[in-house]
């Protein structure tokens, strides 16, 4: 663990920040990703969490005909949670799930409507089971709303705040109203569809 802690640090000089965030999860999450002598350039999961870095990095300014709804993988989440200058709104779903098939519609609308102000993301349950059980999702659909970082007692940085859990589908409608409420100081909803 000490020479993978090395090696992002010495690598934060040589390549960007986020890339060597996700050099430091690979080693947390695919620790065989990182044996074979230091030589990480030829692997192909690095590769891959290049390429996710890169995209999730870039602002929706540079991505304004990106789909207001992205799919991430557990790893994907990571990441993003690094960045809290914009909300973030996660749909727990799975592909087998009526409410979550209705909801869809629903959550891109959502997501059309706040493109920019809010960030809204969908992680299958099915092919990301660890991600879904460290977020404790119980049930399905499961809304998630994230927003910016509190500052900690010791001083830290801080830490991304969960400002509200909800399981089970809503309308576009309620999904903006909850956004409002929480990210923007907007009026508490005073009843949910």
């Amino acid at each position: 663990l000490n020479l993978s802690i090395l090696f992002c640090i010495h690598t934060a000089t040589m390549i960007s920040a986020t890339t060597s965030i996700i050099l430091f999860l690979s080693y947390l999450t695919n620790a065989h990703a990182f044996v074979g002598g230091g030589n990480v350039m030829k692997t192909p999961a690095f590769a891959l969490q290049m390429k996710t870095a890169t995209a999730l990095s870039m602002s929706s300014t540079e991505t304004e005909d990106a789909p207001a709804v992205q799919s991430v993988t557990g790893a994907e989440l990571e990441v993003m949670l690094q960045d809290w200058e914009t909300p973030l709104v996660l749909d727990a779903y799975a592909t087998w799930c009526g409410p979550c098939l209705l909801m869809a519609p629903e959550f891109e609308m959502a997501a059309k409507e706040l493109k920019g102000k809010v960030r809204f993301v969908k992680l299958d349950t099915d092919k990301e089971p660890q991600m879904a059980g460290a977020l404790n999702v119980m049930g399905l659909p499961t809304l998630l709303f994230i927003s910016g970082k509190k500052e900690s007692e010791e001083g830290d940085e801080g830490v991304g705040v969960l400002r509200d859990r909800i399981e089970g589908a809503l309308r576009k409608e309620s999904i903006v109203a909850i956004c409002d409420y929480h990210f923007f100081d907007g009026p508490m909803p005073t009843q949910l569809s």
